[in-house]
């Protein structure tokens, strides 16, 4: 097939923004399909295995642990080498991880455990860069007023992956084994890289694109050079910059609140189909087909949260007014979640698991202000300090949960806990955060 005639291309307005935000949904849908094969296929594991709750916690926590500590690194990384060669190479990376967790099955029973703990936080540190590299290309790639959206689209993965991949998990699990989920990602993500490699560009390199879109987006405040001369950073990691970033409190409330958003979004990940199975005496093919309803709300409420936010940028509302009501309404309807500990009923407890899921897809707009506050010097760096501060979730919500449900045989505390930590966002984004604006870093004299 021949090239598009580049003259043609510079007279008329493409719109491939579109098409690399959609691949960048797609990309962290796998990253989040991986993540959930272990929630799934654990209710299996425990059996085959003899994992008690707490073991099962720290099984689940493993990924976190490697996944926070890759985060500085990783927008260290991005902002030298570029977006779309590091993002590449972590998809397959993660995808051999999966295959070899799969593999270890067949490894001597008392070695299982300790082989697949080690490989999941061989997963999650190559997986550090993926949503600061999100981050980091809807920055480049799209402007301002159209931030929530792209922002909201590429998040909502993390509740689609569940529609996708939580029934195949089930099924799966229960027709082929757990060793099997991990199998279908490891080799669905190796496709998924030669897709990557072929769509993906800097925006003034897509040999797609034309003059009035990149125009577009350079004069919307899209940071389009922002891989120009990669390796040749002028601002690299240092404790210097990583200092300065703590030192703005409205960068601090941020990184509070999304830890507090991320613990929902990492019980629904980890421990909800335990939850379904043990406290709600379901199966796991239905578990596996029940989560996908919440999840479901959830990603419809990502979406809407995202262009409610620019709905309301362009209704000449202030950027601090656009991206905050969102997130305090989205934060208010996840405390409903807490109900389910009060009704026996199982369509009320996913009634109001949609309605809480739902909730904190609209209140998940912290990549989006990421993007309107890093320093232009720092995108992928800010982006990997901010994912660090939310990803301590992915430590702290499994294993805590993993503590309350051995010491009280029931999940109800663990609800409160969830639920709680939505308070604390609404807390962190009214009060601490203050007005939302682009952070201009210290030079030195």
């Amino acid at each position: 097939m021949s090239r598009p005639d580049k003259s043609l291309l510079a007279q008329k307005a493409t719109h491939i923004r579109y098409l690399i935000v959609a691949m960048l949904f797609v990309a962290s849908c796998f990253s989040y399909g991986d993540r959930a094969a272990l929630a799934v296929a654990g209710v299996a594991m425990q059996k085959a295995l003899a994992l008690n709750p707490v073991k099962m916690g720290w099984l689940l926590s493993g990924f976190g642990w490697a996944y926070v500590a890759g985060q500085l690194p990783s927008g260290g990384l991005l902002d030298r080498f570029g977006s779309k060669r590091v993002y590449g190479v972590s998809i397959v990376a993660w995808s051999i991880c999966s295959v070899l967790i799969g593999l270890a099955g067949y490894a001597p029973e008392a070695m299982i455990f300790s082989i697949i703990f080690g490989l999941r936080l061989v997963s999650g540190l190559v997986q550090s860069p993926v949503f600061p590299g999100n981050g980091r290309i809807v920055a480049a790639w799209f402007p301002t007023a159209e931030r929530g959206r792209a922002s909201s689209i590429f998040n909502a993965s993390q509740y689609f992956s569940l529609v996708a991949f939580g029934p195949l998990f089930g099924w799966l699990t229960t027709h082929y084994g757990w060793r099997s989920c991990f199998y279908c990602m490891g080799i669905s993500g190796l496709l998924l890289a030669l897709v990557w490699w072929k769509v993906v560009f800097n925006v003034s390199e897509h040999p797609l694109i034309s003059r009035p879109e990149i125009d577009c987006i350079e004069s919307g405040g899209g940071l389009v050079h922002v891989d120009r001369a990669t390796g040749q950073r002028r601002n690299p990691l240092t404790w210097a910059t990583f200092r300065q970033l703590l030192g703005q409190r409205m960068l601090v409330g941020i990184y509070l609140g999304q830890f507090c958003i991320n613990t929902l979004t990492t019980f629904f990940l980890t421990w909800f189909p335990t939850y379904l199975v043990k406290q709600r005496h379901m199966t796991i093919l239905q578990a596996g087909f029940a989560s996908a309803l919440p999840a479901l709300c959830g990603f419809g409420g990502g979406i809407l949260g995202g262009v409610f936010s620019d709905w309301l940028l362009r209704r000449g509302h202030s950027l601090t007014f656009a991206r905050k009501l969102p997130i305090v309404m989205g934060m208010l309807l996840s405390l409903t979640m807490i109900a389910c500990n009060y009704t026996q009923a199982q369509a009320v407890v996913m009634a109001l698991m949609s309605l809480a899921f739902f909730g904190k897809g609209f209140g998940a707009l912290g990549w989006t202000v990421i993007a309107d506050t890093s320093p232009k010097e720092l995108v992928g760096v800010n982006g990997g300090v901010f994912n660090l501060f939310g990803n301590l979730s992915t430590i702290t919500t499994p294993t805590v949960i993993g503590f309350l449900v051995a010491k009280t045989g029931s999940f109800n505390d663990a609800l409160v806990f969830v639920g709680a930590t939505a308070l604390v966002a609404i807390f962190s984004y009214v009060v601490i955060v203050g007005d939302i604006k682009r952070v201009e870093l210290r030079t030195a004299a």
